[in-house]
């Protein structure tokens, strides 16, 4: 199989070893460096295994001739054509399996990226199963209707093609590993004082909503963003199998875990390219956003980036996905997450600090807000100030809100809006369209008011209008899930802290 973004393509590879001729072995089927580097890494592979390697001429042919091939996955069907080439015939089983893997001099196969996404082409295409590397075989196990045999050497894969070796195919529970993902070693108790930004972050999980955290430094804004997944409900299998397709194409699942099956936390330094932030590469990888699928982006000292870069956002926090356009093809990644961002309020840090002086002028200040631009800010829920947190909170035996608390707020508004959308969708408040907020976002002759007046002073746009909706939404849902009220839109309007201050 080649992989095109996240998605498995077929590749069936042909091997013919001719009669006559010394001309070397070649490889055809645009292949990449590291592609016609396999002969080599076969060759060895082959007479450490106790395999003759032709010494006629011999031609690989890798099929569709039109995609590009990358990366070492196909080194193992093609010493199995090599071999089967120049013996007696191909076994049936040959057909029956999809199989990739990496071999090492001595005939060992190493792991390979995109497993899962491999088992779900077999499982689409109705084969009997797929032969892959022993460290990928529970990744590849997750998907079900598959037979995944896991293999460790080149021989072992001869042997089971041949019916000489019995091998078991590979079984996992996935209930166990959920299980085990769902224990967190930080507490939002930990967090002394800063209720105020704790009820923010139960509004942002319940409706799925973007947060900006603006305060000093040492305020606990990081804290409070870590313990951010602590009360977001457990990945479901769809989500998780999504985003575990994402980190195995990327070759960064973790070592040991078959399934992604707590949300990701992705927090990229300042520094980060666009490519490395969004996607990019001449064969199109997926970026920071999307590995942060089903979950939080999380961007410190959100002014540091380059503004260009965080123009990049714009298209994944409107649509949940990223395209990535070249020449010969254009490459969608997933990019469904929760972006929490972090910054001061001024370059020194100190502009709403009560103890210690800013030393920003006005024009500094404004300067440094600027590098974040209106349209970006829009597409932010929420922006709740962090203040400084007073020593009798910080030393006193009095805990605040803890996770446990928070997620079971969460729970339930998000089983309001299970019941609102249909149990079968995810659907959240911060992704409705036009058409649901004015199906679900009724407001009385207050509410009304309200919101005429906030737009008319604040100068708001239709998005931050909208915004302030899904927000207010949420906030009814966490009073229980009745009719928005106009507290619950005077708390949505006050979330909106970067309009007032623009």
């Amino acid at each position: 199989m080649a992989l095109v973004g996240i998605d498995a393509i077929g590749c069936e590879v042909e091997v013919d070893v001719a009669s006559s001729g010394m001309a070397p072995p070649v490889i055809v089927g645009l292949p990449d460096a590291a592609v016609k580097e396999s002969l080599e890494r076969v060759r060895s592979a082959l007479r450490n295994s106790g395999y003759d390697w032709p010494r006629t001429k011999a031609v690989v042919n890798l099929a569709p001739a039109d995609t590009k091939k990358e990366g070492p996955a196909f080194d193992l069907p093609i010493a199995l054509g090599m071999i089967y080439a120049g013996g007696e015939g191909t076994p049936e089983k040959v057909g029956r399996y999809l199989i990739a893997g990496e071999l090492a001099l001595d005939g060992r196969v190493r792991p390979i990226r995109g497993a899962l996404s491999m088992a779900m082409l077999a499982r689409d295409r109705r084969l009997a199963g797929v032969l892959v590397p022993r460290e990928n075989a529970a990744e590849a196990a997750v998907v079900g209707d598959v037979e995944v045999i896991g293999i460790g050497t080149l021989a072992e894969a001869v042997g089971f093609l041949n019916e000489q070796l019995p091998l078991e195919p590979t079984t996992i529970d996935i209930d166990e590993v959920f299980g085990q993902a769902s224990q967190y070693d930080v507490d939002f108790g930990e967090v002394r004082g800063q209720e105020s930004a704790k009820r923010a972050l139960v509004i942002a999980a319940a409706g799925g909503h973007n947060v900006l955290l603006i305060g000093p430094p040492g305020t606990g804004k990081t804290m409070l963003s870590k313990r951010l997944p602590t009360i977001l409900p457990p990945l479901g299998l769809a989500e998780s199998l999504e985003t575990t397709r994402i980190w195995s194409a990327a070759g960064k699942l973790p070592p040991g875990e078959p399934l992604m099956a707590r949300r990701p936390v992705r927090s990229p330094h300042h520094s980060a390219s666009g490519p490395a932030l969004v996607g990019g590469g001449t064969v199109p990888q997926a970026g920071e956003v999307s590995l942060a699928h089903h979950g939080l982006l999380f961007l410190d000292e959100f002014p540091e980036f380059p503004r260009t870069i965080l123009e990049t956002l714009r298209q994944p926090l409107e649509d949940g996905t990223v395209t990535i356009a070249r020449a010969h093809a254009s490459v969608l990644f997933p990019a469904r997450f929760m972006l929490v961002a972090a910054m001061n309020p001024c370059p020194c840090g100190y502009f709403t600090d009560p103890n210690k002086p800013c030393k920003c002028s006005p024009s500094q200040i404004d300067k440094y807000l600027s590098r974040i631009s209106g349209p970006l800010i829009d597409r932010i829920d929420i922006h709740i100030e962090v203040p400084p947190v007073p020593y009798r909170e910080l030393r006193g035996g009095r805990e605040g809100s803890d996770s446990a608390t928070m997620r079971e707020q969460v729970l339930r508004a998000r089983q309001v809006q299970r019941e609102r959308f249909g149990d079968g969708t995810t659907m959240l408040n911060a992704r409705m369209g036009p058409r649901q907020l004015r199906r679900h976002c009724v407001l009385d002759p207050a509410g009304e008011a309200l919101l005429r007046q906030a737009l008319t002073e604040l100068g708001l746009s239709a998005r931050a209008h909208d915004k302030i909706l899904r927000v207010a939404r949420t906030i009814a849902d966490l009073d229980g899930g009745g009719p928005i009220r106009a507290e619950h839109l005077t708390e949505a309007v006050m979330y909106r802290r970067l309009d007032r201050r623009m």
